[in-house]
């Protein structure tokens, strides 16, 4: 069986009529019939059951059709990424990613790629709310959470780095408030609640789902506070004045850590939920320019460049313990 067996099948299912078949490949209805019933012959299966008004597959004849597309899809595309080798990508490129991520570390990968492939042109969409990529004409995202439920099965993901969300409060706050040593002591200090992308998850923001280094369990620790804001930069900044304590991503916080703005408080407990993803709607053929920026954004993202930097003392020196 070979390429044109394949594309014959298809035909035959398609059109539903030998001559039709024929008309479609650009060759005579008897080598039609003769090059199919040379195949079923060879096969030992009826393929299609004959009418005089319909020809149409049998199940092992759906089966083989099925599996025909698959092959046919996968020359092509191993064709496509030939042809491709010889030219240097070119072409659009336009994603939506949130925008603190998208800002800080998104931002200068996207410029770095440009500069090595100057015929691609990026757009960048940054936004709070995951748009529906394929209806809104999008190649991807990059997100902070895995695809939606509804979405899943229309959209491929790939995770790119792993991140976790860590309690930390500024200086300041714990030298007045006390360090906290257990997660039912957080119930006796002012927690700053982010209340971010409309509750999507269904899941109560004034409970932060927490998880022990080494632990699988997750603890739900309610939280109170009376600062809250949709905006998490609104809130790091209340954070960062010493008026409670956060949870926030380690990419958004990096700096802070590193120059002691911010310290980590209970630094073994931290929250996994919130990964970077490439998320794009599915198609059979990617551009290879696509796939090229996500290969880039993987590697630069694999070693998650905003853990490199030491953690800081989960307090400063000589301040007092929560009583």
């Amino acid at each position: 069986m070979d390429r044109p067996d394949l594309e014959l099948v298809l035909a035959v299912r398609q059109h539903g009529s030998l001559v039709m078949a024929a008309r479609a490949l650009r060759v005579a209805p008897s080598a039609v019939t003769k090059r199919l019933a040379t195949l079923e012959a060879q096969l030992g299966l009826r393929l299609f059951q004959r009418t005089t008004r319909r020809v149409s597959p049998t199940a092992e004849g759906e089966m083989l059709c099925e599996r025909a597309g698959e092959l046919l899809r996968a020359f092509d595309a191993v064709e496509a990424d030939l042809r491709e080798q010889q030219k240097e990508p070119a072409g659009p490129i336009r994603i939506a990613a949130t925008l603190g991520f998208g800002r800080l570390w998104l931002g200068p990968v996207l410029a770095d790629f440009q500069v090595q492939y100057p015929a691609v042109s990026i757009q960048l969409q940054l936004t709070e709310q995951l748009p529906d990529l394929a209806v809104e004409g999008f190649d991807g995202a990059i997100w902070l959470w895995n695809a939606p439920d509804h979405r899943a099965a229309e959209w491929v993901s790939r995770r790119l780095a792993s991140n976790q969300r860590v309690l930390v409060a500024a200086p300041a706050y714990l030298q007045a408030r006390g360090v906290p040593r257990t997660l039912q002591d957080l119930s006796a200090h002012a927690c700053l609640v982010v209340r971010e992308n409309g509750g999507e998850s269904g899941l109560r923001f004034d409970h932060w789902r927490l998880q022990c280094a080494g632990e699988t369990g997750v603890q739900h620790t309610p939280v109170k506070g009376s600062l809250s804001s949709n905006s998490g930069e609104m809130v790091r900044d209340w954070c960062l004045a010493g008026h409670g304590i956060m949870l926030r991503s380690l990419w958004d916080i990096a700096p802070q850590l590193d120059n002691g703005t911010l310290v980590q408080v209970l630094p073994a407990y931290t929250m996994n939920d919130a990964d970077i993803h490439w998320l794009a709607p599915y198609r059979a053929q990617i551009p290879r320019r696509i796939r090229l920026l996500v290969d880039c954004l993987a590697e630069r993202f694999r070693h998650e460049p905003w853990k490199l930097k030491p953690v800081w003392p989960a307090a400063p020196p000589n301040s007092p313990q929560k009583q």
